[in-house]
């Protein structure tokens, strides 16, 4: 497979990444939508287990997204076969992993809706889901595993059709499987539980189809035995500081909401629908800033050290002007759009004030993305989770609390701790590229007609902070 390189080949990989996400976005509003027909104590559970969900996913997503680099690097650099055995032991890995999570989730899920503070009278209803739900969660360990590895050898599009189709098809299973459509009995959140069974199992047969035949030699059923120490090792080192970055973030979020709730309902409420918004508003920017970290690992495995920094800027400046366009629609139209979530006016004012500070926000997250993601392509993971873990811990969670409970400054004064710690890490991250700390290393080792690729894009040499 040929490096993907070029202003096209950016776009040709971010539109599909886009249409993905977005559309998981909106369908997961539908999603909870239905769920509120059943009653407020089922949002209750499921949005408490989503979040359990979301933070032990992150397990998965560590192990894909290393592997996903390292395909894309190996690709780049022709050596298609290894590749291919770094996919192989990705998806074999996440998946035990998965299947592990799923066993802990079916055996223990009564003691750990306690541990989440889930009351006595919702204890009934989080069994259903945790149980269920959670049981079949190794299936989101396959399909982010496949889908990583799909992506990263340049077909985005795959993963994005079959996405679309499987939240399609879990939406009409709820209607039909929750209000028992078609003479079926009604089973309430059960029916949410066995719709999200169906369509993961549906979604990780397309993907493994996709899988099978993304590579030269076709990968057989025997061939998820694989397993070589030597990549396998690139594939944790790569890994494990995406991991911690991750969880950190993760972990902050929390830490940042349970600030927000101390300040009142009314100001969670603002934040938790302007969230929202800025989901919607941000997610192009995101989708190219994901296809640029798939570009430039392709760019690196090649060798093309000039072509990877250049693109760097080319996917910042891409992405800040798509993300400066929509923060100002949001800016003009974002009380009419709170509007439509709550008639509160004391909620629609406070989300009004923060408009103006979304300004800065989005940009500063367009930044962190932009390079941070440029740095995790060539391996430099590392050094973006130092980063990240003294940004958030300091400014993000420290300030937060120091700004905005400690000094009085509300909701406010949070959010400018969140600018701040954006901004923060957006620039050291840029400072680090600007450096080209990596690329010089390598392009002294061609100088000096050493095999670039010799030793993988792990240790001391790209790993150093």
């Amino acid at each position: 497979m040929k490096p993907i390189a070029g202003k096209a080949g950016l776009w040709m990989l971010a539109w599909p990444i886009f249409i993905e996400i977005f559309l998981q976005t909106l369908l997961g509003t539908v999603d909870t939508v239905m769920v509120s027909r059943i009653s407020d104590d089922a949002v209750a559970v499921v949005g408490i287990s989503n979040q359990l969900f979301g933070a032990l996913i992150t397990l998965f997503t560590t192990l894909a997204g290393g592997a996903g680099i390292l395909i894309a690097q190996r690709l780049g650099s022709g050596r298609t076969e290894e590749a291919r055995t770094i996919a192989i032991m990705g998806v074999t890995s996440s998946s035990l992993m998965g299947v592990g999570v799923s066993i802990l989730l079916l055996l223990y899920s009564d003691p750990i809706a306690r541990m989440l503070n889930i009351s006595s009278e919702l204890l009934p209803l989080a069994h259903v889901y945790l149980t269920y739900v959670g049981g079949s969660l190794f299936m989101m360990g396959l399909t982010v595993s496949l889908g990583s590895a799909i992506r990263n050898t340049g077909n985005t599009r795959g993963p994005m059709y079959t996405g679309v189709a499987v939240n399609v098809i879990h939406i009409v299973l709820n209607y039909i499987l929750i209000f028992g459509v078609f003479g079926l009995p009604e089973l309430g959140l059960g029916g949410i539980a066995l719709s999200n069974m169906i369509s993961r199992l549906l979604g990780v047969g397309i993907l493994l189809y996709m899988f099978t035949r993304s590579f030269e030699h076709t990968v057989r059923l025997r061939d998820f035995r694989i397993f070589k120490r030597k990549l396998f090792g690139e594939i944790v080192r790569i890994s494990w500081p995406l991991g911690l970055n991750s969880s950190s973030w993760v972990v902050s979020q929390l830490v940042v909401y349970s600030f927000l709730a101390m300040l009142g309902a009314k100001e969670l409420a603002a934040r938790t629908y302007l969230n929202t918004l800025e989901s919607f508003c941000f997610t192009l920017g995101y989708a190219v800033a994901m296809a640029g970290q798939i570009q430039l690992a392709h760019l690196f495995g090649a060798g093309k050290t000039k072509e990877v920094y250049r693109g760097a800027y080319r996917t910042l400046y891409i992405g800040l002007a798509i993300v400066g366009a929509n923060v100002l629609l949001l800016f003009l139209f974002g009380r009419t759009l709170l509007g439509f979530f709550t008639k509160d006016e004391a909620i629609i004012s406070i989300g009004v004030s923060l408009l103006a500070l979304n300004l800065l926000l989005q940009p500063c997250k367009m930044l962190n993305m932009a390079m941070g993601n440029s740095l995790n392509a060539i391996g430099d993971t590392r050094y973006t989770m130092y980063v990240s873990i003294f940004s958030m811990s300091l400014i993000g969670v420290g300030c937060s609390y120091w700004l905005g409970i400690g000094a009085g400054w509300g909701l406010t004064g949070i959010y400018c701790c969140m600018i701040a710690d954006e901004a923060t890490r957006g620039l050291l991250v840029l400072l680090r590229w600007r450096k080209r700390k990596v690329l010089r290393k390598v392009e002294e080792q061609a100088e000096a007609q050493q095999p670039v690729l010799s030793e993988p894009f792990s240790g001391t040499l790209f790993m150093e902070s």
